[in-house]
């Protein structure tokens, strides 16, 4: 009997909205974020998207005129219009604001550690 992938993942979810871009190459799409995790982010599919899947991409959460999460993603799936994404390089100041940002919306201190022993595990 094989695992549902939603039974499989080991990072929780949280729905945020920010301003969010994804970039790779010279092209720059503006897109609507779903969620993110300490290990990659959901996002609704641009349209219209040239993005080549075997590339890896950039992307730019704004969480506020100073304050950003940058990351080097590679897309993982794409279905029904939207696109998952995997985390392949974060900056030690944009992994502290993200944990900081899963932190406040988990509210639960002990769920978060588990989070944070299971990436260092990758």
């Amino acid at each position: 009997m094989s695992e549902h992938p939603a039974e499989r993942r080991r990072f929780k979810r949280i729905a945020f909205d920010a301003r969010t871009e994804l970039s790779q190459g010279q092209f720059i799409w503006p897109v609507k974020l779903i969620d993110l995790s300490l290990k990659g982010l959901l996002i609704e599919r641009p349209e219209p998207w040239l993005g080549d899947p075997e590339q890896d991409f950039y992307v730019d959460i704004h969480l506020s005129d100073e304050v950003d999460i940058e990351m080097d993603v590679q897309l993982a799936h794409e279905d029904h219009g939207q696109l998952g994404f995997v985390c392949r390089h974060i900056s030690l100041e944009s992994i502290q604001r993200l944990r900081r940002l899963i932190e406040l919306n988990l509210a639960d201190e002990t769920e978060l550690e588990r989070e944070l022993a299971a990436l260092i595990d990758i």
